[in-house]
């Protein structure tokens, strides 16, 4: 049985359909998902699936990338973290892939948001869901500045180097991968999914975005994540049920939840 570690069921591509997707995840082995929420304004929807599904929990926080909406206090954040069925802080993170002419000092609205989120993760004791893209050194800074060993959490659909993941394994972060992993292009990603280490990874599929071959160029669904696991297990030459197994208890582990399908 699998676990999409993470997904987005309340985006236009998929909330109309969510009875369907629960479907579809149920027939290919998928048991249970974390769907996230990226603004203030989605959590009570991200939250309601949750509520309403026993495969579902939930995330809150705000997208790094999000702007004109809702900004996360600490106060707000904790608030929201400690209702039922929310085990994790984030979507959070830096991106400075669009940074729409200004410099990386004008982005420090980003940098404080995301030591918001870190500093809810140390008071709530939750993980963090932490984005970086074209910002992986400015990330790993705060994190230390911030962390310091008290948070912990997950680098999601990860693409960055070699280095930038074994310093995030270093901060005792786990280190998800997604469909990006079956793309022709991705032969570095494929390289660091080879050297993480067996209790350190968790799998994902960033529905609706980035379905894996054979399924790429289509709205992608968490029944999906298997793909994911498969390349898992063709890069480290393992049976995939034991990637299956082990991303699944990684993901109860970190997320301090249950899915009541694994031995104890």
């Amino acid at each position: 049985m699998f676990v999409d570690s993470h997904c987005h069921l309340t985006f236009p591509e998929l909330h109309g359909r969510v009875e369907a997707v629960l479907a579809d995840m149920t027939a290919a082995g998928v048991h249970a998902a974390l769907t996230i929420c990226t603004t203030l304004e989605e959590f009570e929807a991200v939250h309601a699936l949750a509520l309403a599904h026993r495969e579902l929990w939930c995330s809150v926080g705000v997208h790094p990338d999000t702007e004109g909406q809702a900004e996360p206090d600490l106060q707000t954040l904790v608030a929201l973290a400690r209702r039922d069925r929310v085990i994790a802080i984030g979507e959070t993170g830096l991106d400075y892939y669009r940074l729409n002419g200004r410099s990386l000092a004008e982005m420090e609205w980003q940098r404080e948001r995301f030591r918001v989120h870190i500093r809810a993760a140390r008071e709530t004791g939750l993980p963090l869901v932490v984005h970086t893209r074209s910002s992986a050194e400015d990330t790993l800074a705060i994190l230390k500045e911030e962390g310091a060993g008290a948070v912990r959490g997950v680098f999601h659909c990860f693409t960055e180097t070699r280095e930038v993941a074994r310093a995030a394994l270093d901060l005792g972060f786990q280190i998800s991968f997604s469909g990006i992993l079956t793309f022709r292009n991705a032969e570095e990603l494929r390289d660091v999914a080879r050297e993480v280490p067996m209790d350190r990874f968790l799998i994902e599929t960033d529905s609706p975005y980035l379905a894996p071959v054979p399924h790429r160029g289509k709205t992608n669904s968490p029944a999906w994540v298997p793909h994911v696991a498969a390349k898992i297990a063709a890069l480290k030459g393992l049976p995939l049920e034991t990637i299956a197994d082990t991303s699944t208890r990684n993901f109860e582990l970190l997320f301090g939840v249950d899915s009541g399908t694994l031995p104890t």
